[in-house]
């Protein structure tokens, strides 16, 4: 093809595993044009990678959102569109872009009622991990390798930052507490709890990040006062590139759920996981199936008497205090055995 046009406008998270599947289109076709329509916080992230194009979807601008799209594809056509979002949003963006091919999901995945915005689905697979479900795309494409590659630029200011906050060869902990969706979060008595085992038996240095959320910044500030240990608060401080340079500097993250998890993998930072709510063999940091914590499936089993198995694929578990399964000693046990076999 002389030019495709990637549809994924959100999350951080599921750019972050959308990136090596455009990695790997562009490896395999490097004379290819690529269009990546994309959301205006994500786009912050990833906007600076050369040889795609990024058309940014600022979502606060409403009705206005699409037309800055439409006039941005004006007279322009694509061999395909990769629209690899199940959202009304994002399909009607869909319409926005002119091409004889829109590829989506098969009929059994596709949500909101994608297929039928789309001519062709990619090939139906069951079980499949989030970033595999997204090499979908590449392989109705006739593309069967997989480049597992992010390469997401770090600008130089960025990265002297988080050596000036992180200096030396202190192992550092990154924590970052919390989801874009509470259900998933964890508590700070737990997290405090963690960052004291961190620091007194491997003289670690704690990290807390995160957004400027009224959530995050109540959840560092319950870590803070419980820890009796000073640890380093930068949530609500950084932007994404930013947080992506620190990231880069940890020895281990731990997380839940969520966009930074998967940052931290395209960075190849190793993640402790932390799952109850959501299926980590769906959404884990791709990585790091040894380093997660897994409470998903006893939490499934109480909740609905059948095995995972038994049910759609991906069912989350909203109910307050699932997270609670996840103890304090699930957690530094794991840690141990990291530091154990990773520490030095």
């Amino acid at each position: 093809p002389k030019s495709l046009c990637i549809l994924r406008l959100s999350a951080v998270g599921d750019i972050c595993h959308t990136l090596p599947v455009v990695r790997t289109i562009q490896t395999h076709w490097p004379q290819t044009r690529i269009s990546w329509i994309i959301g205006k916080l994500e786009a912050s992230l990833v906007s600076d990678i050369p040889d795609i194009e990024f058309i940014a979807f600022d979502k606060s601008r409403g009705i206005k959102a699409y037309r800055d799209v439409r006039q941005a594809l004006h007279g322009r056509r694509f061999d395909a569109l990769l629209h690899m979002q199940m959202s009304l949003r994002s399909s009607v963006v869909n319409r926005l872009v002119s091409t004889n091919n829109r590829i989506g999901f098969d009929q059994a995945r596709a949500k909101d009622l994608q297929w039928l915005f789309n001519n062709v689905q990619i090939p139906a697979h069951q079980n499949q991990h989030v970033m595999d479900s997204f090499f979908g795309f590449t392989e109705a494409l006739g593309i069967n390798e997989k480049n597992l590659n992010w390469d997401i630029p770090i600008p130089k200011p960025d990265k002297q930052q988080a050596k000036t906050l992180l200096p030396g060869k202190q192992p550092t902990l990154v924590i970052s507490p919390c989801s874009s969706m509470s259900y998933r979060n964890w508590n700070g008595d737990g997290y405090a709890a963690v960052c004291e085992h961190a620091i007194k038996r491997y003289a670690m240095r704690v990290v807390l990040t995160g957004g400027p959320s009224i959530t995050e910044l109540e959840m560092a500030e319950d870590i803070e006062t419980k820890c009796r240990f000073p640890i380093i608060n930068l949530i609500g401080k950084t932007n994404l590139k930013q947080l992506l340079a620190i990231l880069k500097r940890a020895k281990l993250v731990i997380a839940p759920d969520s966009g930074p998890a998967h940052m931290a993998t395209a960075v190849s930072t190793p993640v402790i996981g932390l799952y109850a709510c959501t299926n980590p063999d769906r959404a884990r940091p791709y990585f790091c199936q040894e380093w997660v914590i897994d409470k998903y499936h006893e939490a499934v089993q109480e909740k609905h008497g059948k095995d995972t198995s038994q049910l759609p694929w991906g069912i989350r578990i909203r109910d307050p205090g699932t997270m609670e399964r996840i103890t304090v000693k699930d957690v530094t046990d794991k840690l141990d055995d990291f530091m154990q076999k990773k520490g030095n």
